[in-house]
């Protein structure tokens, strides 16, 4: 039994002289500048419907839409811009390009039945990372 628990402390010594310096800490960060919009039939009169989003840049004139089903009994619904295109509903142009978190003003329209329900305006603002390097202690 001695022999078996040396021989196991030795290999532990031998593992901890053999590591690796510690070396320092650092982090992959991401901002995403992001809104919510929504619209909600208020007192729930019209059951089901479709609510059309669309949302407009400023700077280049892009247009986005998003078309979201209504369940009876949900009254509203709220979705993000730009939402990514990994998901199954994402704002997009005609041609199917996803909409992305750039910069500058834009304008927003819901419209349910072909009638606007709501719009309105909104700034992406510009965003940047820092990246912070941790050294750790040396012994």
């Amino acid at each position: 039994m001695w022999k078996r628990v040396s021989s196991l402390a030795g290999l532990l010594f031998v593992l901890l002289l053999g590591s690796p310096n510690a070396q320092a800490q650092t982090w992959m960060v991401s901002t995403d500048p992001f809104v919510k919009i929504g619209v909600a039939d208020k007192f729930g009169q019209l059951g089901a419907y479709k609510a059309k989003f669309t949302v407009t840049s400023q700077s280049t004139g892009k247009t986005y839409t998003l078309v979201k089903e209504v369940q009876n009994g949900q009254n509203g619904v709220d979705v993000v811009f730009p939402s990514p295109a990994t998901e199954a509903d994402f704002f997009q142009t005609e041609n199917g390009i996803a909409a992305n978190s750039a910069p500058g003003d834009y304008t927003w329209i819901c419209e349910v039945s072909g009638k606007r329900a709501g719009g309105g305006r909104f700034s992406l603002p510009a965003v940047s990372n820092d990246v912070t390097v941790v050294e750790r202690a040396k012994k």
